[in-house]
């Protein structure tokens, strides 16, 4: 197990391979180990790196009188801790968010970019409201509509496996004690629309036809001049997770369509 100090926190993060880095970010209440169909898909290519986010997995817990931590800014330190300098980065949800955030302070910085379950949202959209504090009984987290049910029916231990590996010490009690987000955190989010068009960093977003983050994809496909547009059929808002299979194709056929091969 690894762990790395960024902003003094304690990050947890899992890598495999060697080469060109390809970091995955997880979605809120996820955690870098959901990414496991990916690091079998990719690790033999290239150096494929996950790290679990503040108040995540098995990262450590930001004090609870004091504002989230912007995640740009987490990612934007993560990626000093391992001097990586030009990555391969993808995300869902969260993550998306994430990396769509950085990459509008770092326009050109990526070699390439994945949001996913993410986009930009439409005028009068904004950051969705807070959560009521997790009951004190609950032990396993509840996932909305991240996966269908189909999936549970067909897949069950793999359904299981993710309610588990995400739902840690760390995550629990951040969910009984949520933290409030930053103001910077707010701020960005809401000028999205503004800032995105900048991005030069090529990149492909893929989305679940399920998801309830469809319009928003197809809006920041319509904003980043030269971007791809991917939409999996049936597939939920954790697309990577359950739909890992076309998911990977997707991203694979975009990484070996690049200008320079990574």
């Amino acid at each position: 197990m690894t762990w790395v100090d960024v902003h003094g926190n304690d990050i947890y993060y899992v890598e495999r391979g060697q080469g060109q880095p390809l970091l995955f970010l997880h979605g809120n209440s996820s955690c870098s180990e959901a990414w496991w169909q990916q690091f079998d898909a990719f690790s033999d290519r290239y150096r494929c790196i996950a790290y679990d986010s503040v108040n995540h997995g098995h990262s450590s817990n930001s004090p609870r009188d004091a504002e989230e931590p912007d995640r740009a800014d987490e990612l934007e330190g993560f990626l000093a801790a391992l001097g990586i300098e030009r990555p391969v980065i993808a995300g869902n949800s969260m993550g998306g968010n994430t990396l769509i955030r950085w990459a509008t302070r770092h326009p050109d910085q990526a070699l390439a970019l994945i949001p996913s379950g993410s986009g930009v949202a439409a005028p009068g959209q904004g950051m969705p409201p807070g959560r009521d504090p997790l009951d004190a009984d609950t032990l396993f987290l509840p996932i909305g509509d991240s996966l269908t049910d189909g999936f549970k029916q067909a897949q069950p231990r793999m359904y299981e496996r993710y309610l588990r590996i995400r739902s840690t010490a760390t995550r629990l009690e951040a969910m009984r004690n949520p933290r409030r987000p930053s103001q910077k955190t707010v701020d960005e989010r809401t000028s999205m629309a503004d800032r995105v068009g900048a991005i030069t960093s090529p990149m492909t977003i893929i989305v679940g036809g399920l998801d309830r983050a469809v319009e928003a994809a197809k809006r920041l496909n319509g904003l980043v001049e030269g971007s791809q547009y991917v939409e999996i059929e049936g597939a939920p808002h954790n697309v990577y997770y359950e739909a890992a299979e076309p998911y990977n194709a997707a991203l694979s056929a975009f990484l070996a369509r690049l200008p320079v091969a990574v």
